[in-house]
């Protein structure tokens, strides 16, 4: 996907169909954000996942370091006024642009991506926040311009914002055991698994051990305080984007909701918000956000 010109029409396109191809959840709450804010939503989601697929991907070949250095290279490049190189760019570019997104949080992102070729363990659940603070929080702070904090808002919003983005990958964590093992990784701390008993070899078993599920549970106690932390922000944001929030962390605790609900069997497959779940939720918030958006529409104005 690079040295290929794209228009900007073409490249929020890409990035939406990122979006919709890999984060169903988080894509379906997206449609309940005014009309105009989803296509940046889906440019930031879109260079996310376009950096997580270079680190990621079962099907890559060649050089990830390299190939990653060089995303950062050529993001550099646009950020200064350059051509941009890679098809989701331009649509990320004019994001970070338009909303004064801070460079910060993306070289957090970067870093952490790049430390995903080299790190496969995590000794404490402290070594773990460190590197989910740019993998996962700086994602809720790059958001937070576009959701749009209420007046004098903006720096209150941004904690909870960083704990929703905790929250919703420490519950991808539990959920993909087995698929980031298969990786070479274990996001579980090895503090806590020596504290429970459990070894490194119990993951590749074909179920869990009663020492396993007793380690899971505690660690879905620890997202559901990152999800309890984030709650507030909700209320921080401007009316029209408080239900895509309300409806993404009720499907992503949906998936924590199912983890728990099947005795913390993550190792036979993935845990699944089931399709009417996740359409019941949608519609829950459907009214709410189109009276949001009709209301911030409305325009009143004094007749001379």
């Amino acid at each position: 996907m690079t040295n290929a010109p794209v228009s900007l029409t073409r490249s929020y396109e890409l990035c939406r169909r990122f979006n919709a191809r890999h984060g169903r959840s988080y894509y379906l709450a997206t449609m309940l954000l005014p009309a105009w804010k989803r296509p940046h939503v889906h440019a930031l989601y879109g260079f996310a996942r376009y950096a997580d697929e270079i680190v990621d991907s079962f099907t890559m070949t060649g050089d990830r370091a390299a190939a990653l250095d060089g995303l950062r290279d050529r993001l550099a490049t646009a950020l200064a006024g350059g051509p941009p190189g890679d098809a989701v760019l331009p649509a990320f570019v004019q994001t970070v642009r338009s909303f004064g997104i801070d460079h910060a949080d993306i070289e957090a992102f970067l870093r952490a991506m790049r430390s995903d070729l080299t790190v496969t363990r995590y000794a404490t659940y402290d070594d773990l926040l460190g590197y989910m603070e740019g993998s996962a929080a700086v994602i809720g702070t790059m958001m937070l311009p576009v959701l749009e904090p209420l007046p004098g808002m903006a720096e209150r919003a941004r904690e909870p914002a960083r704990q929703l983005g905790l929250a919703f990958q420490l519950t991808n964590f539990l959920r993909d055991v087995a698929e980031d093992l298969a990786r070479g990784r274990v996001y579980l701390p090895l503090a806590d698994l020596d504290r429970f008993g459990v070894d490194v070899t119990d993951l590749r078993r074909p179920t869990c051990t009663p020492a396993l599920r007793e380690l899971l549970a505690f660690e879905a106690a620890r997202a559901r305080e990152h999800y309890r932390r984030a709650l507030e922000g909700i209320g921080l944001l401007t009316p029209s984007s408080r239900p895509c929030i309300r409806a993404a962390y009720e499907l992503y605790g949906g998936i924590l909701d199912r983890i728990e609900a099947c005795e913390y069997e993550v190792l036979r497959g993935r845990a699944v918000v089931p399709r009417s779940r996740r359409l019941a939720i949608f519609t829950r918030h459907l009214l709410a956000a189109t009276a949001a958006d009709r209301a911030e529409r409305r325009v009143t104005a004094d007749v001379p």
